[in-house]
């Protein structure tokens, strides 16, 4: 690598909303970032299926699934 043309990595935290920290490696100082692993709805598994105009009772009725099996 070229000397003086890199940034420098340097140890960085990133804050999330939620008050979680993680500790990384960085070319920024900083990170604030609004949704992260421990509070994201998918990944808590309190992920809800929005229904947008009817599409999923349209697919529970084309492929002849039941509701309960279809919100797993």
């Amino acid at each position: 690598m070229k000397k003086g043309i890199h940034p420098e990595y340097t140890e960085t935290t990133i804050s999330c909303v939620c008050g979680n920290v993680i500790n990384t490696r960085s070319t920024q100082k900083e990170i604030k970032i609004e949704i992260c692993s421990s509070c994201h709805p998918f990944m808590t598994g309190k992920h809800k299926i929005v229904d947008t105009a009817g599409r999923v009772d349209r697919f529970i009725k084309k492929y002849g699934l039941k509701a309960d099996a279809a919100k797993k």
